[in-house]
């Protein structure tokens, strides 16, 4: 019986994919650099430096990048919100379970999406100096640290190769989430296709 499960944020909980585009548009045009978000997309589940990392991006343009990024997506984060469906769906699982966030979103961000439900998680880990990103498993470790489980106690539910890595090097049960950004081709994978099916799962695991 697992009991904690861990969620990813973007694709799994919220669609932020347009706000992601807007602010990636607006900050590339700001610093003049020509890399269409088809781009940025591939590597969406890695923090935000290792994002320009692998577009190839001078150095000396990151920090402007990712503050002027944070701006634009903080001017339209109204816009994404998580659903009251979805909402509904984690007050019932936390009855059953510890609920816990891992996301390469920052603080700042994730926490104007989630507003009040933010305290439907008892762990939360963004990204920050002291915690190495995605696919770095220290996120997943510092959560099964805090709650002084067992690994086997856990499950994770992603939506990117990063998150299933991720999870493969912290020895976390991984379930991918097939509504969210990455179509992952591993038929190993265990999948769901909707939110609410992870209870099913867990009960018959």
């Amino acid at each position: 019986m697992k009991k904690i499960i861990i969620f990813d944020l973007d694709g799994v909980l919220i669609d932020s994919i347009s706000n992601m585009n807007y602010a990636w548009k607006k900050s590339c045009d700001e610093n003049n650099i020509k890399k269409p978000f088809k781009f940025y997309k591939e590597y969406i589940g890695l923090p935000f430096n290792e994002i320009l990392k692998k577009l190839k991006i001078d150095k000396k343009y990151h920090f402007n990048l990712e503050r002027r990024y944070n701006f634009h997506s903080l001017t339209k984060i109204r816009l994404i919100r998580l659903s009251k469906y979805n909402a509904n769906i984690l007050k019932k699982l936390k009855k059953k379970y510890i609920l816990a966030l891992f996301t390469s979103k920052n603080k700042n961000r994730a926490e104007e999406v989630l507003g009040s439900y933010k305290n439907l998680f008892k762990y939360k880990i963004y990204p920050s100096k002291k915690s190495l990103g995605k696919p770095h498993p220290h996120g997943l470790n510092q959560i099964i640290k805090f709650s002084k489980l067992k690994k086997k106690d856990a499950v994770y539910l992603g939506d990117t190769i990063y998150d299933y890595q991720c999870s493969k090097d912290a020895k976390i049960d991984y379930i991918h989430a097939n509504w969210g950004y990455q179509n992952l081709k591993n038929k190993k994978l265990v999948r769901i296709n909707k939110l609410n099916e992870i209870n099913n799962y867990l009960e018959n695991k």
